[in-house]
């Protein structure tokens, strides 16, 4: 939610760059600070991110350790189950790294905002090596068990928050002349609405994945390998999204309509493209590569039922986030979050219909109408020209 709300900065005129004043980015509000001899960009929307995921996820972890037990009944780890015990401190450990991950989604959007994704993805590197390392020593060496993989994880998340911050810290002044310049209320106004959107969409999976549980553990194997290969692929369509997404909120900063629509245009063409590639690439790899994941027969045999799904939806799933992005880039956050709680509530009811009806492969076929739906409604809000996307009927420009 911060991430997004950081690198895009809704308020239009604080877009675009004062006379007389160097930027490097568009984006963010900047104002130029001399401090020990050394440039620093203060921009406020920085500062309002770190102390809103900072304390966002302190809150979340707190929320994590004291409701870990009911949220694993939840999940289907019954009370007598001999998973319920790992599962609980591999739980409440991982709860100790929310407030780094969340703070580092926040910088990761600040210097998005700042057109730099270079930073962000040499510290994700450094932390998931340094992840890749510690797993087997906890795990194996100290003979920590799953908790060991918690801690690692955990580890490397502060590794990444701390190499995010001492480079932001070189570039941009973090602490505000005033509180009044920390922006909380326009932050906490788009930071609601996305918090209700990142829920509805969390809900869902999350879901999926409890009535998957409840089916077996050969069910929830199956589904969880299906899950990580279907979020991994489509999530590599993101990058493109954020891509738009800063584009896009420059274009309109600048009411540079040509280039919003051209950019709209050349990204939705793009994570089409990506999209059917990737439905090709994980059909054969899942098809010929299932005994990579489990040699367990029962396992394969309902993979071999989930593969359809994860490859068909590629395409689905490009557009979906695509289409988040130019929302976002459009600052287009009330309806993102309004259509994802309308297709959270449909998604629900087919997740229980369905899986009651048709178990394992109903949960995938609810899961993949859940993207459609995604999908849909982005095209919807762009193809009726309305919202910001107004202009398009041409001689109107959005409003605010």
């Amino acid at each position: 939610m911060v991430d997004k709300q950081s690198a895009v900065d809704n308020e239009k005129e604080e877009m675009i760059p004062k006379s007389g004043i160097h930027h490097t980015s568009p984006f963010l509000t900047s104002k130029e600070m001399n401090s020990g001899g050394v440039n620093k960009r203060h921009i406020s929307s920085a500062s309002s991110a770190l102390i809103i995921g900072g304390a966002l996820g302190l809150i979340q972890a707190l929320i994590l350790i004291c409701t870990a037990k009911p949220l694993l009944s939840f999940m289907g780890v019954q009370s007598d189950s001999p998973m319920l015990k790992p599962a609980l401190r591999y739980l409440t450990l991982r709860s100790l790294g929310a407030p780094a991950v969340l703070l580092s989604l926040a910088m990761q959007g600040v210097f998005r905002g700042l057109k730099d994704t270079k930073t962000p993805l040499y510290a994700t590197l450094v932390g998931d090596v340094a992840n890749i390392i510690l797993d087997p020593i906890f795990i194996f060496v100290f003979g920590f068990g799953v908790s060991g993989a918690a801690i690692a994880h955990v580890i490397s998340q502060y590794l990444i928050t701390l190499i995010l911050l001492v480079r932001l810290m070189k570039e941009v002044n973090l602490l505000p002349p005033t509180v009044k310049e920390l922006q909380l209320s326009r932050f906490l106004k788009n930071g609601s609405l996305l918090l209700f959107r990142v829920i509805a969409a969390t809900f869902c999976v999350t879901l999926a994945a409890s009535l998957a549980s409840k089916q077996g553990s050969t069910s929830m194997a199956a589904f969880q390998i299906c899950l990580q290969v279907w979020l991994a692929t489509s999530l590599l369509a993101d990058g493109l999204a954020v891509a738009g997404q800063a584009i896009l909120a420059n274009a309109f900063a600048r009411n540079d309509y040509e280039k919003v629509t051209a950019t709209a245009s050349r990204v939705l063409q793009l994570g089409l493209i990506l999209g059917l590639i990737l439905s090709i690439v994980v059909a054969i790899i899942l098809q010929f590569s299932s005994t990579l994941f489990t040699k367990d027969v029962n396992v394969l045999r309902l993979l071999q039922l989930g593969i359809p799904f994860v490859a068909v939806t590629q395409p689905i799933n490009s557009l979906a986030f695509v289409f988040d992005g130019l929302n976002y880039g459009a600052s287009d956050f009330a309806y993102s979050a309004y259509s994802m709680v309308s297709i959270a509530v449909l998604s629900i009811v087919c997740l229980f219909v369905l899986s009651s009806s048709n178990g394992f492969v109903g949960i995938w076929f609810a899961l993949s109408i859940f993207m459609s739906l995604r999908a849909v409604a982005g095209f919807l809000r762009i193809g009726t020209r309305t919202g910001p996307w107004i202009f398009l009927r041409g001689g109107l420009t959005p409003v605010g």
